[in-house]
């Protein structure tokens, strides 16, 4: 993710902040997000229209749903609900003049100690900020498929780290996994839990398809339930496939007809190989290519079946864009 300089960025602090310029938030080397990995997120898609049409923001309810909860585990009182947030994600985009695919991260996180609190790690006493980056960004894998490495690295138990939130200090174990898959030749990495069972990629959800059932891991195998895989098991449904939440291990998806997987920075992406062994036929298969079809049909707005899932954004520049930065007040529900 890659902002421009120059790009407005919604930043608060405790009650104070609204629009401002990239290039002007500053943050402390104290922060405290920093030091201990304090903090929670989201990534947010927009998608623009097909044939150039109006750019839609995919499930942004949702995840800011999510994003609450999972501030809410860090005593993180964010101030604004998931519709307000939505708004100013709406807002945000149209301040940026975006109209294609772009990517959308808000960032919560504590900040630093209030008076009276001793230093050292903790969640209380400390006061917090919200950020909001959005970046233009289309898709970010190969069409054709990706290359995976079952890591060395085994997937946090949820007796340690909340893996059902998307709490930024997990992710270190996400990002050891990917540099050793990436220097090994690879793509991406697969994580296993402490059972041995299939977790998750780095970022993205892991399906595997056998005699043309998918199969996925269940939510109580240290996964993230993510959005999309939530999408995906809807969208299977609606084209009468069946569908299995069930442990897989390493194996079932070195035997498995095809292996995809699915997230909000992915999409739906073909797994082609894993450990050096081709998927299948080594090239995407009919399912997986069905649903990436169908997905792209779904966040492109191609579907009126499936237009509850997305949040125009109506083009045009909002009040006060060009000028002064804008502050929200706080809202009264608390996350």
């Amino acid at each position: 993710m890659r902002p421009l300089p120059g790009r407005w960025v919604y930043h608060r602090v405790q009650d104070a902040g609204g629009f401002v310029r990239f290039d002007d938030v500053r943050l402390p080397p104290t922060t405290q997000g920093l030091h201990y990995g304090t903090g929670a997120f989201e990534g947010i898609r927009a998608h623009g229209g097909a044939d150039g049409g109006r750019m839609h923001l995919f499930r942004v309810r949702d995840h800011y749903l999510r994003f609450l909860r999972s501030c809410r585990l860090l005593r993180i009182e964010v101030g604004l609900s998931a519709d307000e947030l939505t708004d100013l994600t709406v807002d945000l985009l149209r301040r940026n003049g975006d109209t294609g695919d772009v990517y959308v991260r808000p960032l919560a996180y504590k900040l630093g100690l209030l008076p009276g609190t001793p230093p050292g790690v903790g969640l209380g006493g400390i006061s917090e900020a919200v950020t909001i980056v959005a970046s233009r960004l289309g898709a970010y894998t190969p069409p054709g498929g990706v290359r995976c490495l079952i890591s060395s690295w085994r997937r946090p138990s949820r007796a340690a780290v909340p893996v059902q939130a998307k709490i930024t200090g997990g992710y270190v174990n996400s990002a050891l996994a990917v540099e050793d898959a990436r220097a090994a030749g690879y793509d991406d990495a697969i994580l296993l839990n402490d059972a041995g069972q299939v977790a998750e990629a780095s970022t993205a959800n892991v399906f595997a398809v056998r005699g043309g059932t998918l199969l996925t891991p269940p939510a109580d195998a240290d996964i993230l339930p993510g959005i999309t895989r939530d999408t995906v098991l809807a969208l299977a449904a609606d084209l009468g496939m069946a569908v299995a939440e069930q442990p897989l291990h390493p194996a079932d998806l070195l035997l498995a007809d095809e292996v995809f997987l699915t997230g909000t920075g992915v999409g739906v992406t073909p797994v082609i190989e894993i450990n050096g062994r081709p998927i299948g036929a080594g090239r995407p298969g009919p399912v997986t290519s069905r649903l990436v079809a169908r997905y792209r049909q779904v966040v492109r707005a191609e579907r009126e079946d499936t237009r509850r899932w997305l949040t125009p954004v109506k083009p045009g520049v909002p009040d006060g864009s060009r000028g002064e930065p804008v502050e929200r007040p706080a809202s009264k529900e608390r996350a």
